[in-house]
C-alpha cells in the first residue's frame, strides 16, 4: 500500500490548485481526494519500495543460480561427447597364463 505521508502530500496539492472560490472548502475538499485517491491506489495492486527490492533480490539470486546451473550443463555435455581414451590391451607375453605360445594346450603334448 502506498504510504499515507505521500497521499496527504498529493491531495494537499491538488486542492491547492483550486480556484480561489473553493477555498472554503479545501479541508473537505482534501478529505475527498485523499479518499478518492486511496481507492485508487489501491484498485491498482501497487508493491511498496521494500517489496518490490526483494523481489528484484530473489530475481537476481535466480538468475545467477540459472547461470551457474547452465555452465554445469554445458561442462556436463562437453564431457559427454568428449572422446574417451582406450586402455591398451594387454600383450601375450605380460599374461603370466600364456607364458607358454608355442604349446597352447600343456595337456596336449603329442
Amino acid at each position: 500500500m502506498i504510504e499515507t505521508k505521500i497521499l496527504d502530500d498529493l491531495a494537499r496539492r491538488l486542492a491547492a490548485n483550486m480556484p480561489r472560490g473553493v477555498t472554503a472548502f479545501q479541508q473537505e475538499i482534501e478529505k475527498n481526494l485523499r479518499a478518492g485517491l486511496e481507492t485508487v491506489f489501491q484498485r491498482l495492486d501497487l508493491v511498496t519500495r521494500d517489496e518490490y527490492e526483494v523481489q528484484a533480490a530473489l530475481l537476481a539470486r535466480s538468475r545467477q543460480k540459472l547461470a551457474a546451473l547452465d555452465a554445469r550443463i554445458t561442462a556436463l555435455e562437453r564431457e559427454e561427447h568428449k572422446p574417451m581414451a582406450l586402455a591398451p590391451a594387454p600383450s601375450i607375453a605380460q599374461n603370466p597364463a600364456n607364458s607358454n605360445s608355442s604349446n597352447p594346450d600343456p595337456s596336449n603334448t603329442g
